[in-house]
């Protein structure tokens, strides 16, 4: 009897085992967020220029795509785009590795303009946009350096109305080297985004009030007048 008893309590445990089993692999997995998506910069095709070209080279050491100004000398801000097509993003974290010089014979205030937009408009004339003034980080004027890193939205909020309206709270320092490779982090959320550089654990620039309604859009790099950039290992995580 006692032999039987155990018999059967083996049997028992073996099955609440596997019906414990059965449940755990049923059961919904929880989410631990999205994975980054590289976005393929070397895909031929890819960007839609505006005002700019491209070349696929080999800089640095790294494989990238050289975006160069050829735009006329009164274009505004909005002028000189790649848009990534098929791109959509409103809201997560964009990276990019970029550099920013100023082409031969540019003049002398122009500073290698190069960053990202975000949610392009398809117009192309509505975005959101973070960029560098390569220029001025090691500039010995302090009020250069200040202008180092750059937020603006247009349409309706170039550099020259935030600079004019609000002084300060749209620009920043960092540390920069005109040519030399720079890690840009993105990290945006409703009408907040921040902007990291070379993996610095803190923001170089906040932005708590993003200008433009808010909108899926499209990707871009970015440039101004006068320049020469580079743009490699682009990813985003929604």
């Amino acid at each position: 009897m006692v032999k039987l008893l155990r018999e059967v309590n083996v049997r028992l445990l073996r099955a609440c085992a596997f019906s414990g089993l059965l449940l755990f692999l049923c059961m919904p997995r929880p989410s631990y967020g999205q994975l980054a998506q590289g976005l393929g910069l070397q895909d031929s095709g890819r960007l839609e220029l505006h005002n700019v070209t491209q070349e696929h080279v080999t800089y640095r050491g790294r494989t990238a795509v050289r975006v160069v100004d050829t735009g006329a000398s009164d274009l505004g801000d909005a002028g000189r785009l790649a848009i990534l097509r098929g791109s959509s993003f409103q809201d997560g974290t964009i990276e990019v590795d970029l550099t920013g010089d100023t082409a031969p014979g540019a003049p002398e205030e122009f500073r290698g303009f190069v960053g990202l937009a975000f949610r392009v408009s398809s117009d192309p004339v509505r975005f959101e946009c973070f960029y560098l003034r390569p220029k001025n980080g090691r500039s010995i004027d302090q009020l250069q350096r200040n202008h180092s890193a750059q937020y603006i939205s247009l349409p309706g909020f170039p550099w020259q109305k935030l600079r004019s309206e609000s002084p300060g709270k749209y620009e920043s320092y960092v540390d920069l080297i005109p040519g030399q490779w720079t890690h840009v982090k993105i990290q945006v959320a409703g009408t907040n985004a921040r902007l990291y550089v070379n993996g610095a654990e803190q923001p170089s620039l906040v932005v708590n009030d993003l200008k433009q309604p808010l909108s899926k859009g499209a990707i871009a790099l970015w440039i101004g007048p006068g320049t020469i950039a580079h743009f490699s290992s682009l990813k985003v995580t929604p």
